[in-house]
């Protein structure tokens, strides 16, 4: 594997985090990575796997800091707020996240980008918004956040799967399944998105949908590598099943 990124190897709050973190996932998960050298080694990001049970972001997190990088989400404003969650949330360079006019979504999604530019930083980003609603857990309609933000600053858009999470926390789980214990989880990271055709059109809806739509095919092509199986040929929308999404980061 090639070297680590210098915001590994150099001292921050994450050394800490990962040395609580980490220890306990793995007692719970054996978690193998492909692809990782797919992953930049320094420079912005916007990594986007699938999205099934409230345990996978600490395997996704687990997962990036073994590759090399920051394990860095976007947040809901508001928990930013919250005394001594939004100090950790600051000092690790997460990307708070508001509910907003379209107007002033752009402005901030530019913001964020041009942020992570400058930075060097990655962020991973849920591009279905919140837990699928698929019934065998496949990816659903995906939302634009994270095409936004790939497509304002030309930043390399990174697909990826996991499987084997809802053997841990099933979705809509209230508990952990302790036993056994090192579940096996397997995480796929795919080549970057080819989206150069709608490089400055990050505005435009035709392009942020043509761009999201190639962004869920990876994905789900992904995770059928993963399950050994083919995805349905239709995606789940909530909106045709009647069904309201909660929880979404982006829109």
């Amino acid at each position: 594997m090639a070297s680590r990124s210098p915001e590994k190897t150099r001292p921050s709050l994450f050394w800490p985090l990962a040395a609580i973190v980490i220890p306990l996932v793995s007692l719970l998960a054996k978690i193998r990575v492909t692809g990782g050298e797919k992953l930049p080694r320094d420079g912005a990001f916007v990594l986007a796997p699938n999205h099934y049970s409230e345990f996978d972001p600490l395997i996704v997190a687990v997962a990036v800091w073994r590759i090399g990088r920051a394990p860095r989400f976007m947040a809901k404003e508001s928990l930013f707020r919250v005394p001594v969650l939004g100090w950790v949330l600051r000092r690790t360079g997460m990307v708070p996240v508001a509910r907003t006019s379209s107007a002033t979504a752009a402005k901030q999604t530019m913001a964020q980008s041009a942020e992570l530019v400058e930075h060097g930083r990655g962020v991973i980003v849920y591009p279905e918004g919140t837990l699928t609603r698929d019934p065998d857990l496949w990816p659903m309609r995906g939302k634009s956040g994270a095409v936004r933000l790939a497509l304002a600053d030309g930043i390399p858009l990174i697909p990826m799967a996991q499987w084997g999470t809802q053997e841990i926390m099933g979705r809509y789980q209230k508990g952990l399944s302790l036993w056994p214990l090192r579940k096996p989880v397997r995480v796929l990271v795919g080549d970057p998105i080819d989206v150069e055709d709608l490089r400055g059109r990050a505005t435009e809806p035709a392009a942020l949908t043509e761009a999201t739509s190639r962004l869920m095919n990876a994905i789900t092509a992904l995770l059928e590598e993963l399950r050994e199986e083919k995805a349905p040929a239709e995606r789940w929308n909530p909106a045709s099943h009647g069904q309201k999404e909660t929880g979404r980061l982006d829109s």
